[in-house]
């Protein structure tokens, strides 16, 4: 995906509009930018999606990892670029747990696509590990954020989906 800048566009402009005063006219010359800049719009329109996991079934996992795969390869597909993070929180943590059920398929979707990410809620690993008097330990996919529930918030404040498998 090529992604072109703002400064781009405004030579494409200029370049359009002076050829247009010369081979033509600056209507069809701001028609081609127009074109340009419709295009380059949509070559760099990033797609965002949070998934949620808050159980701990081995079924919810797999569809949330379904969800992102269909995710990624629709858009993979059109040639549009899509950014899926998982956020896990209370027992759906077991998800990103070193003994967890899916842990094979959430390295090898790792590897696959560099924009999946997993997120940890710090909180719920901390009250596990108290409850069970030993550390938690996570996959290595696993970022840890302090709050799962909060950086379900800051996400859709920066514009991402929200989808609850």
């Amino acid at each position: 995906m090529k992604i072109v800048k703002p400064g781009a566009l405004i030579a494409v402009a200029l370049i359009a509009g002076f050829a247009g005063g010369v081979a033509g006219s600056s209507e069809e010359a701001w028609a081609q930018v127009r074109k340009v800049a419709q295009r380059t719009a949509t070559a760099t329109k990033v797609h965002k999606v949070a998934i949620q996991v808050n159980q701990n079934e081995k079924g919810v996992m797999e569809l949330a990892l379904n969800n992102a795969k269909n995710i990624n390869d629709y858009y993979k597909e059109k040639g549009e670029q899509v950014l899926i993070e998982i956020v896990t929180y209370g027992p759906g943590l077991h998800m990103l747990r070193s003994e967890s059920p899916v842990k094979e398929r959430i390295a090898v979707m790792s590897l696959e696509n560099p924009h999946l990410t997993f997120a940890a809620c710090g909180n719920t690993q901390t009250n596990m590990s108290k409850a069970e008097g030993k550390p938690v330990t996570l996959v290595s996919e696993a970022k840890v954020t302090p709050s799962g529930v909060v950086r379900l918030m800051e996400l859709q404040d920066q514009g991402y989906a929200y989808i609850r498998p």
